[in-house]
């Protein structure tokens, strides 16, 4: 799993590349809890390059964006795959983490909150 970072204004785009099944949500563990989930602010997390998603990888989305809201921070997810955009919705991820098509709809609605 591989994560890239990039500067958006007063966000980070977390750019996630792989499989976010057990292996790769290893991998990608250590580098979201250190970005996300250890300093407050904006972040939009990019899965347009994410091809499997498991059940380790969602609750992996859940702790990171927890810990952003606990410090008055924010997560967004954008760009899913269809089967990505599918394990996300069947586990009602979009009620606990907005969820949009692009990212400039994701960077929309952190000008909009």
């Amino acid at each position: 799993m591989k994560v890239e970072v990039e500067q958006l204004g007063n966000i980070q785009r977390l750019i996630l590349e792989g499989r976010l099944d057990v292996d790769g949500t290893q991998a990608a563990d250590l580098r979201l809890n250190a970005l996300a989930a250890g300093n407050k602010g904006n972040y939009l997390l990019d899965l347009s390059g994410v091809t499997i998603l498991a059940s380790i990888g969602i609750r992996l989305l859940i702790t990171v964006a927890r810990a952003q809201k606990g410090r008055g921070g924010a997560l967004v997810i954008c760009s899913p795959q269809p089967p990505v955009r599918k394990a996300l919705l069947s586990a009602g991820i979009d009620q606990l983490i907005p969820l949009y098509d692009t990212v400039d709809q994701a960077r929309a609605s952190f000008a909009a909150a």
